[in-house]
């Protein structure tokens, strides 16, 4: 079944209860900063054991303590409600 992509107003809406998430390059993005780099892998693996779940994997980038994260749906052509929930499963992790 296709993903829709979300509208613009979707997008700012769900934005607002994502308040460290952001827009960039017209992907949801967010940068994590952990204590070194084992916080940094253990929650690589948390994220990446969801998302291989969700059947929907992030754009990311690790360097030492800090893993920056980009969401997109390709098969979208833009951002969807995968990307949003799967920052709401990263979020929950920090909780």
């Amino acid at each position: 079944m296709p993903v829709a992509k979300l509208t613009e107003n979707d997008i700012s809406k769900r934005l607002e209860h994502l308040p460290e998430w952001r827009l960039h390059d017209a992907k949801l993005f967010r940068s994590y900063t952990f204590m070194d780099f084992g916080e940094a892998f253990a929650f690589m693996t948390r994220v990446a054991l969801v998302a291989e779940k969700m059947n929907h994997h992030p754009e990311w980038f690790n360097v030492w303590n800090r893993v920056d994260i980009s969401l997109t749906t390709h098969d979208a052509g833009g951002l969807s409600e995968l990307d949003f929930r799967l920052a709401e499963c990263i979020e929950a992790f920090l909780s």
